[in-house]
């Protein structure tokens, strides 16, 4: 016969009460007391039921993330790391929505209201429409983005962003101190209709080098596989190489780099390449880039999140954090 929470209460000599609390509201547990609750739990193979809990609670224990693109990149895996090292403990779980369009995302605002399956919402990187956002307001659902596009204007409950204004003015006043003039930025363009937190990235680069009266010229980094190619058969099909190439991610910079060594070029000897995240593999490659932490920024608004659902006070309810650049071998000085 299974153990009931009556036989690990009376095992670990503690109320049901104190049991229930172990598995789903840990922080009101002693550290010592939970952990004598799980281990006679395991020890009796007794696991409290999500659903009891929940509507004991009157919480579905549940938050919605809407991403677009992919999961497996840099960026989206490591919110998702972050996210989860926060929640998980708590007792809550992730539900990911990948939004590719307006229509997408207006349908998934429509129909939360009506399922009421989530506790919060945290959108990742793209902007989301004040109305939709209202409609979570009238069943007290909090709305929480992650580099989002202007979060306090369109109605967010809380954010948490990357300057990514300031990050890209780093970018390119850096590129323009070392002498650089031609210069390209290397940008996607998704076929999507959301607007996304990186275009601010690229409006600030182009802003910054039109102060300095240099007009960057613009490649389209395609969706696909062969991307690479194809922006290097771009630069090659110039009259000239840039001095210098700014990526919108690192993702683009660095298999660029082993092409451009490929077709004979070296870095920064020929050319330097900046990137943008401080990704995978940036260091070990030398890439001069901007540092963000997406791993530090998701626990942040995971705090933030569970905060707003137990009805606390926050002191700052939009966090910004500062962009750093981080100057390593692929940038240098132009000597021609």
């Amino acid at each position: 016969m299974a153990a009931n929470i009556q036989d690990v209460a009376r095992e670990a000599k503690v109320s049901v009460s104190t049991v229930s609390r172990s598995f789903t509201r840990p922080d009101l547990v002693s550290a010592a007391t939970r952990e004598k609750v799980l281990r006679i739990a395991d020890e009796l193979n007794f696991s409290i039921s999500r659903s009891a809990a929940a509507l004991k609670s009157g919480r579905a224990m549940r938050i919605a993330l809407l991403m677009s693109d992919h999961i497996r990149l840099w960026f989206n895996a490591s919110v998702i790391e972050g996210l989860n090292q926060v929640f998980h403990p708590q007792g809550y779980d992730l539900s990911i929505f990948q939004i590719s369009s307006i229509e997408e995302r207006r349908e998934f605002f429509e129909m939360l209201p009506i399922r009421r399956n989530a506790d919060a919402v945290i959108v990742s990187s793209f902007d989301v429409d004040a109305q939709e956002i209202a409609q979570l307001a009238t069943i007290g659902v909090p709305i929480i983005g992650i580099n989002c596009v202007n979060p306090q204007e369109c109605g967010f409950t809380a954010a948490v962003n990357i300057d990514d204004e300031q990050g890209s003015q780093l970018t390119a006043r850096h590129l323009i101190a070392l002498g650089h003039r031609d210069i390209v930025y290397i940008r996607t363009e998704r076929a999507v209709s959301l607007h996304f937190s990186v275009q601010q990235r690229y409006e600030s680069f182009v802003a910054s080098c039109q102060e300095a009266g240099i007009d960057p010229s613009i490649i389209i980094a395609p969706e696909g596989p062969n991307r690479i190619s194809m922006i290097i058969t771009e630069l090659l099909s110039r009259p000239t190489m840039p001095t210098a190439i700014a990526c919108q991610e690192d993702g683009i910079a660095i298999p660029l780099i082993f092409q451009l060594e490929r077709s004979g070029y070296s870095m920064p000897g020929d050319i330097s390449v900046l990137g943008y995240d401080d990704s995978f593999y940036a260091h070990d490659v030398g890439l001069t880039t901007v540092r963000q932490d997406p791993i530090d920024m998701a626990t942040i608004a995971a705090r933030q999140t569970l905060a707003l659902i137990s009805g606390e006070k926050l002191e700052r309810l939009f966090e910004m954090v500062p962009a750093q650049l981080v100057v390593r071998s692929t940038t240098a000085r132009l000597t021609k």
